[in-house]
């Protein structure tokens, strides 16, 4: 792999050589404006991030939301169909936004009509429903609606509305529209007397940033160029919306019919709000069936009587648009003067970004002289008019492989840069550039992947890709760090290095040393069951609630141990297949707070969830969003100790004092709230305030630790393998997706050489066992006789207790922290990528398939571990629709 053929000194190419290579002159930056400066100033909280998603959703400056914030609390501002004085300042306020837009785009109210819209999307509905499509009859072949294959998704869902109509639909690839002939328009005949058609077409593609002629426009609708033979009048949709962000659009030499834009693509705020630009010469022609508030000039509550208002926008924007958010543009446009200078040098500066990334990509080489990376594209990067700041692309290996888009994803937010994988809302260009056939995309969701999910390769072939983009705040530092992560990782990455790029939060992170006791996890009583465990055998204690059991009965005492305590079963864990048998449970864990460390235990109750407390708690922002260590990799340092005999949380970090959070809620006094796991909505409450400043203190933001009721059951989502039977009964706690995750010590140790093998000193051990299992946070670790076996079991006994084996875990970022210090490196998830087959799984989930709990339950280190295997152990299991991350993370 490309680690093994490194190229010692590739360096992305220098910028200056760049622009003495380049015939055309390039412009970077804002004349006079520093770009620099800008970037501090407006956009602070980029610092230590590399953005790369502008045609996603480009970014706000500072001084445009403070312009908007200041605008709201100086002036009053009613709804615009009202007619008092804080009404009218409203409505004035928006008629001059409208007047703003149109000569954005260098036009007047003259020509154009600005429909307010939440969103394009809701434009190109619009658009659709109130085009005036003529069915076929016995006097005429009826309309066409024609699109650009290469097309946004919710262009493409035009067609349900017209086919309901009995419209037809034709799909028309660019190749056919770049080679149409000329046509004579005369020869058309009299179009005013024939059925109307209309032909969409993006302005600037969203997959590949191919740009396409904005003089289709006229030719189309004079006749000249026709997307298909029929008589009739061509009408032009443009989307505008991926082009609009980066260019400027001259609406008076290129006069399309329809408009639907975005308007975060080009400010970044607000969101939802968009707009339909209507040619005044088209207008007259749309028809409404639908009317809200404030678009009737008169109607009839008790007839059939309606007359709309005459304004096209009144008649269009049913009910009170959002007009705080219509307000805020007229805050956008000035902060992008002000910033930039205009949109034609946001358009040079983000094109020269994308020509120089371009050219640094395709030069680079492995040492057999095979490409880094396949780029999707129609142009050569030649100029602004026919390539947006765009590039989509597939990292290949040096023998030509694919490696999937997910991976790379992955390896990307490693370093803090943000890109975009997958197919992006265009199935159509998706297809065409990597040569995916309408049989394979059916195949593709046979085989369970849909739109936006992870499965990035199927039987070897792609079925995406990752797209980087620019904005106008973009630099060349940006271009430069995503150039040279792709150069670290493919071409020549080192071991052991931990990353440059860090978080603002990372940075303010304590010391890498924590206290032994601190790191050390508490482990229970090695002898045999305590008088206090006795009492557990009440059966009312373990049928009461999914996650408790009775506050009197449930004392087992523990003690700390030391880093010298080892069990027997440690001893012989790094031999696979140890004195103990084939299959030992060397080591158990819980993690009672989600994403926090791990609380190691010698014996432990399980529930119905699974061990006793694990994961039962989480950690969450001020907005109630959980907080994981991807985000937040100093959760690590937060170590939960459970004392079941004082029946409290005993919470240590190093610089704090510990403090203790009760193992039950006060039903009375606990404050209910709500947050998400793995797309589930959970019932938790609130631990209270004392527990939150301690956290709160400790992140340098505001936290709250949150714990899952005792009376809420969350079931699994899904079932993992072909052919499995649902587990019906059983219940999750916070765990993303499975009640266990086991990894085998024999996996460990051969990613350990893996590892090794890669490192520059041979006989140093970069990556110590425990610091490997650690990372992989699994409940259950045993030992075996070969590498990654358990991945063919179906099944596993534990004394009496039975776990069916749901498939493989597979695996995020998260396996790059270290556990102890929470610093992040790379090399054990690219290590995985390159020797996985691209799959990052390791580990597999378990459920119980049946589980007593009229009697304690117990997992003990030491106890023998009897697989059952598949009937068919090469059956794989296929990644259905994977959007969640670590199974217990």
């Amino acid at each position: 792999m490309a680690g093994e053929a490194a190229q010692p000194g590739v360096e992305p190419l220098a910028f200056a050589r760049f622009l003495d290579s380049s015939p055309q002159p390039f412009v970077y930056g804002y004349g006079g404006r520093s770009l620099r400066e800008m970037r501090e100033r407006e956009f602070g909280r980029l610092a230590g991030t590399v953005y790369l998603d502008h045609a996603g959703a480009t970014l706000f400056p500072q001084s445009q939301l403070t312009s908007f914030t200041k605008d709201l609390m100086e002036n009053l501002y009613g709804n615009p169909h009202s007619q008092n004085i804080s009404s009218k300042l409203t409505y004035e306020t928006v008629e001059q936004v409208r007047y703003r837009i149109l000569a954005h785009f260098r036009t007047s109210p003259e020509d154009y009509t600005v429909i307010f819209t939440a969103g394009s999307t809701a434009a190109l509905k619009l658009v659709a429903e109130a085009f005036p499509w003529v069915s076929p009859g016995p006097e005429s072949s009826g309309s066409r609606f024609c699109y650009l294959t290469d097309s946004h998704t919710s262009v493409v869902g035009m067609r349900k509305v017209t086919t309901a109509m009995n419209v037809t639909c034709i799909p028309v690839r660019p190749e056919d529209m770049w080679l149409a002939e000329k046509q004579d328009a005369a020869a058309a005949g009299d179009p005013d007397h024939q059925p109307p058609h209309l032909f969409c077409y993006p302005a600037q593609s969203n997959f590949s940033g191919t740009r396409y002629p904005l003089s289709w426009i006229g030719e189309v609708k004079s006749g000249r160029m026709r997307p298909v033979s029929a008589p009739g009048k061509w009408y032009v949709l443009l989307d505008a919306a991926a082009y609009v962000g980066t260019s400027p659009l001259d609406l008076s030499v290129h006069q399309a019919d329809f408009v639907p834009i975005s308007f975060y693509k080009i400010f970044g705020f607000p969101t939802g709000l968009g707009a339909l630009l209507v040619n005044n010469r088209t207008a007259p022609l749309l028809r409404k069936t639908y009317f809200g508030g404030g678009t009737a000039a008169a109607y009839l509550a008790g007839e059939d009587f309606y007359i709309p208002r005459e304004s096209v926008a009144e008649r269009f924007e049913d009910g009170t648009i959002s007009f705080l958010d219509v307000i805020a543009l007229k805050h956008g446009f000035d902060a992008l003067e002000n910033l930039t200078g205009g949109m034609e040098r946001i358009r040079q500066h983000t094109f020269t970004l994308a020509r120089y990334t371009y050219a640094s990509l395709t030069a680079l080489r492995y040492p057999n002289g095979a490409p880094v990376v396949r780029i999707y594209s129609d142009s050569e990067f030649s100029s602004p008019e026919v390539q947006g700041p765009v590039i989509s692309f597939n990292v290949l290996d040096d023998d030509g492989n694919i490696i999937g888009y997910s991976q790379v994803d992955k390896m990307a937010s490693l370093h803090n840069i943000h890109v975009r994988t997958g197919c992006f809302c265009n199935t159509g260009a998706c297809q065409r550039h990597l040569g995916i056939s309408d049989e394979m995309v059916k195949k593709h969701l046979q085989a369970g992947h849909v739109c936006g999910d992870d499965v990035d390769l199927i039987d070897g072939q792609p079925t995406g890709s990752v797209r980087i983009s620019f904005g106008y705040m973009s630099t060349l530092e940006d271009a430069q760090a995503f150039l040279r992560f792709i150069i670290a990782t493919w071409l020549h990455p080192s071991l052991s290095q931990p990353l440059l790029l860090a978080t603002p939060r990372q940075a303010g992170a304590p010391p890498a040393e924590m206290e032994a006791q601190n790191t050390m996890s508490a482990t229970m009583d090695r002898g045999g069951l305590s008088p206090q465990e006795d009492a557990l055998a009440d059966p009312g204690v373990w049928n009461s609630s999914p996650t408790t059991v009775d506050a009197v009965t449930l004392c087992l005492p523990l003690l700390e141990a030391t880093r010298t305590q080892q069990t027997p079963s440690e001893k012989t864990a790094g031999i696979p297949g140890g004195g103990l048998g084939s299959h030992v449970v060397t080591n158990l864990y819980l993690y009672p707070i989600k994403s926090c460390a791990a609380f190691e235990v010698i014996r432990w109750p399980l529930g119905n969830q699974g061990l006793l407390y694990d994961r039962s708690w989480m950690i969450v922002n001020h907005n109630g969003i959980c907080l994981s260590q991807k985000q937040e990799p100093r959760l690590c340092l937060i170590q939960p100790i459970i004392d079941l005999q004082r029946r409290v949380m005993v919470i240590k970090a190093q610089g704090m004092e510990p403090i203790e959070v009760p193992l039950e809620e006060n039903s009375e006094r606990a404050q209910i709230c709500q947050s998400k796991v793995c797309a589930d909505r959970v019932n938790a409450y609130d631990c209270g305030e004392k527990i939150s400043a301690w956290l709160s203190r400790f992140f340098g933001r505001p936290c709250h630790l949150i714990k899952q009721s005792s009376d809420f059951r969350r079931n699994p989502r899904r079932k993992h393998g072909k052919d499995q039977p649902a587990c019906t009964t059983a219940t999750l706690s916070l765990v993303n997706e499975a009640q266990y995750l086991l990894i085998n010590r024999s996996s460990v140790l051969e990613l350990q050489r893996q590892l090794n093998r890669s490192g520059e000193n041979g006989k140093e051990e970069l990556f110590p066992m425990k610091d490997l299992i650690s990372r992989f946070r699994a409940n259950i670790i045993t030992n075996g006789t070969r590498a990654f076996e358990e991945e063919k079991w179906d099944g596993i006994s534990v004394g009496s207790l039975h776990f069916q084996v749901l498939g493989p875990c597979h695996r995020c970022q998260m396996i790059c922290i270290n556990q102890q210090t929470g610093q992040r490196n790379q090399d054990v998830f690219q290590k995985l990528s390159e020797s996985r087959e691209r799959k990052v799984n390791f580990g597999v989930y378990l459920m119980h398939s049946s589980l007593d709990l009229s009697s304690p339950c117990y997992l003990s280190v030491g106890s023998e571990v009897l697989p059952v295997l598949k009937v068919n152990t090469e059956h794989h299991y296929l990644p259905a629709s994977e959007k969640h991350q670590d199974a217990l993370s």
